[in-house]
């Protein structure tokens, strides 16, 4: 076998080993989610100890950090679609246009963290409003590492422009970007929906 037939066997074996990891991360981050919203669900029930989330949600305030995160999975595509056809100026165009809102989305979060401890809604006044932050804070800290993620590929784009080594990482943000936009309208919807019914 020639050096380069071995280098592309190689190269393919690791190809296949990337994408498996890839998955398998996936997997124990929805392992992961699935366990905070089950806590969120036993601990926020009817005559839990503490005060209730109800009074201090502000769907409108909620609905703009909704809207933010999945206009940045739209721009991400917006990206991907430019990569794919070769226009590298477009496809940074996106990414920082991305990077704004997912930065915008965490900034939002946080002042809502902010804002709720101002009201006496801290983690440390049940189990419940535990619950509630750590599953929240689960998916900001999830999104800020996507927005260092997406930071990282900003520059190797500038510098080495769309490799394919760089296009498959991009794809993979892609999906990792698409995950959390999906956990998000999970949590949207349990924790913001159904708890202010």
């Amino acid at each position: 076998m020639s050096n380069e037939a071995h280098a592309l066997e190689h190269q393919a074996h690791a190809d296949s080993t990337d994408v498996f990891g890839f998955w398998i991360y996936i997997l124990t981050d929805c392992i992961l989610f699935s366990c905070l919203f089950a806590t969120y669900v036993v601990l926020h029930h009817p005559g839990a100890y503490g005060p209730a989330l109800k009074k201090h949600i502000e769907l409108p305030y909620v609905l703009g950090e909704t809207f933010f995160l999945l206009a940045s999975n739209f721009t991400f595509g917006l990206g991907i679609l430019s990569m794919n056809k070769n226009q590298h100026n477009m496809l940074r165009f996106w990414l920082i246009i991305t990077f704004i809102l997912g930065a915008g989305f965490v900034g939002m979060e946080i002042h809502e963290f902010f804002t709720l401890a101002a009201q006496g809604y801290t983690p440390q006044v049940s189990g419940a409003a535990s619950s509630f932050f750590v599953l929240v804070g689960t998916h900001g800290f999830h999104v800020s590492m996507g927005l260092l993620w997406m930071l990282v590929m900003l520059i190797q784009v500038s510098f080495f422009k769309v490799t394919p080594a760089i296009k498959r990482r991009l794809t993979y943000l892609g999906l990792f970007w698409n995950f959390l936009d999906i956990v998000w309208i999970f949590l949207f919807t349990v924790v913001y929906l159904l708890g202010a019914v």
